[in-house]
């Protein structure tokens, strides 16, 4: 590991610690203040992507789902208060369910990125992100909640997630985890697009650095 890596390794570490603390918090209705900063990540496996390669890249990764485990771990072991009952801030469910999603997701963006990488600026973070970011969104939200899925934690009552609503509160019947996913897909979509802008400022600021080194 080169020392140029850590400034990606401590990015990512600190984009996952502050998502997981984030996540905790809501925003508005279908929405937590983690679904902001997690999007981060994709953009520091990106820009390690372009500047160091595959191989760095996927450090980063495992720094990130390494830092993730972590906080799963501790979370498992704190217990919150509410409507007279007693839970985990993190269910085993979820901690799988981000885990997988984290891992599966980043390393689908790294595979894209270098088969990109080629092409014009601005298609191998785009594309690699895009992809990235629906996997991370679809595992996630499957395992963590999902009716289907209950025997993976039988124990975790996740019947408030499987609530028959109307999509985001105006369109077919589904259950609420369906809404919860496809908000949280958006804000990530969204953020992928505006994150072309500090791509290329960062990537065009190293690059002419080394030019001049």
């Amino acid at each position: 590991m080169t020392r140029s890596y850590l400034p990606g390794i401590l990015a990512m570490a600190a984009t996952v610690l502050a998502s997981n603390i984030l996540v905790q918090i809501l925003f508005g209705q279908w929405l937590t203040w983690g679904a902001f900063t997690y999007p981060i990540a994709f953009l520091v496996t990106d820009l390690m992507n372009r500047l160091y390669g595959v191989r760095a890249a996927r450090k980063v990764v495992l720094a990130g789902f390494v830092t993730g485990v972590i906080c799963s771990l501790i979370g498992t072991q704190v217990m919150l208060q509410g409507d007279g009952y007693s839970y985990p801030a993190v269910t085993l469910r979820v901690a799988i369910g981000s885990g997988a999603a984290f891992l599966a997701a980043q390393l689908m963006d790294v595979t894209i990125f270098d088969k990109l990488r080629g092409g014009a600026w601005w298609r191998a973070p785009l594309a690699s992100t895009l992809v990235g970011s629906s996997l991370d969104t679809a595992i996630f939200f499957t395992v963590a909640f999902a009716g289907a899925l209950s025997f993976l934690e039988p124990g975790n009552d996740v019947s408030w997630a499987n609530e028959a609503l109307p999509l985001l509160g105006a369109g077919p019947v589904v259950p609420l985890w369906v809404s919860l996913g496809l908000a949280d897909w958006m804000v990530k979509l969204s953020l992928a697009i505006l994150a072309l802008v500090p791509f290329r400022m960062i990537v065009s600021k190293a690059l002419a650095s080394r030019s001049l080194a």
